[in-house]
């Protein structure tokens, strides 16, 4: 298991923006994809974004298309910048990483991401 270091979220006004950053503890910039999914109470977890290193590919989810935008650095740390929150985007976000380069990059499944952070929690409310 790589350890997966998170950090951002809280809460915030619907409307508002949070940004959560994601980096493996150890071989920083080798990961394959990184992905962030969330789960709110009583509620399956869900895949929202995911970006693969090499080409900087990215994927979304249908519900966060146009509000969030993932991106990464040189440094190998990943990022998710949230704008434009509703109530509903109100989660734990969990970071997940793949390192096999033939491993499926879209973040739909979590059974396609081996490592896991230890999630942060975003709320959106007056």
């Amino acid at each position: 298991q790589v350890q997966l270091v998170e950090s951002g979220g809280g809460q915030v006004q619907p409307g508002g923006s949070l940004t959560l950053s994601c980096a493996p503890a150890e071989y920083t910039a080798d990961w394959y994809a990184i992905a962030w999914f969330r789960q709110a109470p009583r509620k399956e977890r869900e895949g929202v974004s995911s970006i693969r290193n090499g080409d900087g590919s990215t994927y979304y989810a249908d519900s966060v298309k146009g509000r969030f935008t993932i991106s990464r650095d040189s440094a190998g740390t990943a990022y998710l910048q949230m704008r434009s929150l509703k109530p509903d985007d109100s989660a734990v976000y969990y970071c997940a990483a793949d390192f096999d380069p033939f491993g499926t990059w879209y973040a739909e499944s979590p059974l396609d991401f081996d490592h896991w952070g230890q999630g942060t929690q975003v709320t959106v409310s007056a």
